[in-house]
């Protein structure tokens, strides 16, 4: 009988295997290079919200601060309201007796209605001051949010990416780039 023809399977074999480690290469490269993007995309969007987190702190710290000032300032004022009533209660039981009030309690009563008009001044600004300092720190506090949403999916597309990798399943690395892309859409709106 004659022999059969060998065919050698070995390099057909090697041959298909570097194919395919070539095809898986590639794929693996791919996902590789868009999980490094969609990480470095997560330490960007890392360092803002905790930088607009802690910015938004500040500002509340300060807002805080400048509304004991103004509580200070308006107790201030009660106080020197309360000195003008007594010189007023004075001024009172000396027309009372039938005496004229001395020309000292006069210019102290005037003395205290011009401090508290200058306190009420001051009160104001303060709390005027403090609404603009919430206000600013309530908006980065909103940014913060958008930064840390904007985290979570990138977080989340990596974990994506390295099942990707391990599976070699091409629609979870694709749903990888779609939760990315939301990612990216968050932080997009924020910066």
């Amino acid at each position: 009988m004659p022999e059969e023809a060998e065919v050698e399977t070995e390099k057909l074999h090697e041959a298909i295997h570097e194919e395919l480690e070539r095809e898986g290469g590639a794929f693996l490269k791919r996902i590789a290079l868009t999980t490094a993007v969609l990480a470095a995309l997560a330490a960007v969007a890392s360092l803002k919200a905790g930088a607009t987190v802690n910015e938004a702190l500040v500002l509340k710290t300060e807002a805080t601060r400048l509304q004991a000032q103004a509580s200070d300032q308006w107790a201030y004022y009660q106080a020197k309201g309360i000195k003008a009533a007594v010189e007023k209660a004075s001024q009172s039981a000396w027309l009372a007796a039938g005496k004229s009030p001395s020309d000292e309690s006069e210019t102290r009563l005037k003395r205290y209605e011009e401090e508290q008009k200058e306190i009420e001044r001051s009160a104001r600004e303060a709390e005027k001051e403090r609404d603009a300092k919430s206000r600013e720190a309530d908006e980065l506090l909103h940014r913060h949010h958008g930064f840390a949403n904007a985290v979570a999916f990138f977080q989340v597309s990596i974990a994506l990416g390295a099942v990707a990798a391990l599976t070699r399943i091409k629609p979870v690395w694709l749903a990888s780039m779609l939760v990315g892309l939301i990612g990216i859409v968050f932080f997009g709106r924020v910066l």
